[in-house]
């Protein structure tokens, strides 16, 4: 299985180049590439693949959805997006307990061909106490994570070519914070026959502290006031195009789709919740 890791930056080169390190050092098949958010030309890492350089981005960045928009919707414009058979989506302040990826990634793809979205697993996490199957895996209808990894195959089944770029391609960049977005991409799997899951294989976390130290570098809004605009942004998003008035009622939404996808493959219930 041929993998490929993007890591989005923002003005922290340092932070994006010790996870580029790390990965390449544990897993000598994945490419890796960087996408620069808005970045400053002095903050650029030293692995840069795309520079989102244009004055928006630069004042607001691209944030996660409209960043892996701008790269995937690039490789599909070079025409290697085809290349890999799925792809490892990491903001720079995720980092693994363990770096070796690779062949757990391969395994459970090769076991689970239902299987379109994968999420390591925090250990902070109350999903972690509800994964104590051999596998190390169960199909959850709800994942808030900053990495995923997402089956190529799946991709273009859902990918939106209707001028594909930062707003357009496996995100709906509208959403710019991407509060909600998470569950459109479930609900897209599971709509799709396809599934959604967190193993503890692999664990992954998120370095909180880069935002709270470095806001102002970053470019970005204080925690609490980002957080706020997440939200409440997120829900008007959501209003909007659902017209659901809660996220809890997204959630069921999804729910739906999850529950039927085990009355069509009821062979895989055991990794129901």
């Amino acid at each position: 299985m041929k993998l490929c890791a993007i890591i989005l930056n923002r003005n922290l080169p340092k932070v994006t180049d010790q996870l580029y390190k790390n990965l390449k050092k544990n897993n000598k098949a994945i490419d890796i590439f960087v996408v620069e958010a808005g970045s400053d030309e002095k903050n650029l890492s030293k692995h840069t693949t795309w520079h989102a350089n244009w004055d928006e981005a630069k004042i607001n960045g691209l944030r996660y959805a409209r960043g892996f928009n701008f790269a995937l919707s690039n490789m599909y414009k070079e025409k290697i997006f085809y290349k890999y058979d799925a792809y490892i989506l990491l903001t720079n302040d995720t980092y693994f307990h363990d770096y070796k990826i690779e062949n757990k990634i391969t395994q459970i793809f090769k076991k689970h061909k239902k299987l379109a979205i994968l999420s390591p697993c925090s250990n902070s996490w109350g999903e972690k106490k509800t994964i104590m199957n051999k596998e190390k895996l169960k199909y959850f209808w709800y994942i808030h994570n900053n990495a995923y990894i997402i089956k190529t195959s799946f991709l273009n089944e859902i990918k939106n070519l209707d001028q594909p770029g930062h707003i357009n391609f496996l995100f709906d960049g509208n959403n710019f914070r991407g509060y909600g977005l998470e569950s459109e991409l479930i609900m897209k799997a599971y709509a799709n026959d396809k599934a959604a899951a967190i193993t503890t294989e692999i664990i992954a976390e998120e370095n909180q502290n880069y935002l709270l130290k470095f806001s102002e570098k970053i470019k970005t809004e204080k925690y609490d006031e980002n957080l706020d605009l997440y939200i409440k942004e997120g829900m008007k998003w959501m209003h909007k195009k659902y017209g659901f008035k809660s996220k809890w009622s997204m959630q069921m939404f999804v729910k739906v789709f999850y529950d039927k996808f085990f009355t069509t493959n009821s062979r895989l219930k055991q990794y129901k919740l």
